[in-house]
């Protein structure tokens, strides 16, 4: 494995930000993390790259631990942290040389190196230009460019495609598909539709906590036994109203208003007659009524709606 995490914890004070948490990533792999804001994704990212301690378990990147073996570890990663730091006053190939020699890139190769990458991500036109004057989405290429400009075995990428056009979005998916044959990619986003074009597995924290570790599909199926019914009311109803009052119904997860709920229960039962009945005996109106296919932020949002105990 290029990467085992094993029991790891890291605490701010009082609270804990990661609670003892195991996975791998393989070589060839792209392995999504995933969370919620808060979750704990990038206190282990930078564990990862030895830019944290952890307070117990341990991580290990290619057979190196990141406490004992930092510089070694940190040799094999790149790492492109979700607040992407450049020298904004450097030129774009200066910065890459500057990355190249803190990297001991032997000078005779840097060049073709350099221009390898600046080709991979798109910033053959940029090259010239200084890095304040660029785009959001083409500083993100710069970043990607210096994290892999040294040929890393490991990328550990935080939120990677924040800030891109279309365009740029499916164009930076295709660099990370492909980095991702040879090399071990860990890839934090808050968009699934990036998970399901780029991951080949998916942890998933919350609170710290480890709620999920399996394949796309995998996850896709997990609530395959599940429907979901979205309904909206004309004023606002609590999930304790929906769990006490509609019959075999299974979870409620909230949306972004309080009318709307999206309702779980078993792909057996239908359970709009009941929503319908319920909206009867307590004079509400119903808006809509719709039963609708899981997808894999409905998976998402249900493993972390709650707090892990």
């Amino acid at each position: 494995m290029s990467v085992v995490v094993q029991n790891l914890s890291k605490n701010y004070g009082t609270q804990r930000a990661v609670a003892d948490i195991s996975f791998e990533a393989r070589a060839g792999e792209i392995l999504g993390f995933l969370g919620p804001n808060g979750a704990g994704k990038t206190t282990t990212m930078k564990i990862l790259t030895g830019y944290l301690a952890a307070d117990g378990g341990s991580a290990n990147v290619c057979g190196y631990n990141t406490e004992t073996h930092p510089m070694e570890v940190r040799a094999r990663i790149g790492y492109l942290p979700e607040h992407n730091p450049l020298y904004i006053d450097m030129y774009v190939r200066e910065y890459l040389q500057f990355v190249g020699r803190l990297n001991k890139i032997p000078t005779a190769a840097l060049s073709n190196r350099i221009a390898d990458m600046v080709q991979l991500t798109g910033l053959s036109r940029e090259q010239h230009k200084k890095i304040g004057q660029l785009s959001k989405g083409y500083r993100q290429r710069v970043g990607l460019a210096q994290a892999m400009l040294h040929d890393p075995q490991v990328l550990i990428l935080d939120e990677p495609t924040s800030g891109l056009d279309p365009n740029q979005l499916a164009e930076i998916r295709a660099v990370i598909k492909e980095a991702g044959k040879e090399k071990t990619v860990i890839f934090s986003t808050h968009i699934m539709q990036e998970v399901q074009a780029l991951c080949d597995r998916v942890v998933i924290i919350n609170r710290g906590q480890l709620v999920a570790d399996s394949t796309v599909a995998q996850l896709q199926q997990q609530q395959s036994g599940q429907i979901v019914t979205t309904v909206e009311f004309t004023q606002p109803i609590t999930a304790e109203q929906l769990l006490r009052d509609i019959p075999k119904l299974q979870g409620v997860l909230p949306t972004e208003t309080p009318q709307m709920w999206q309702l779980l229960s078993a792909d057996t039962h239908d359970i709009r007659p009941a929503v319908f009945q319920f909206a009867v005996q307590h004079q509400y109106v119903i808006i809509t009524l719709q039963r609708e296919t899981r997808n894999l932020e409905d998976t998402f949002r249900q493993l972390t709606a709650t707090t892990p105990q």
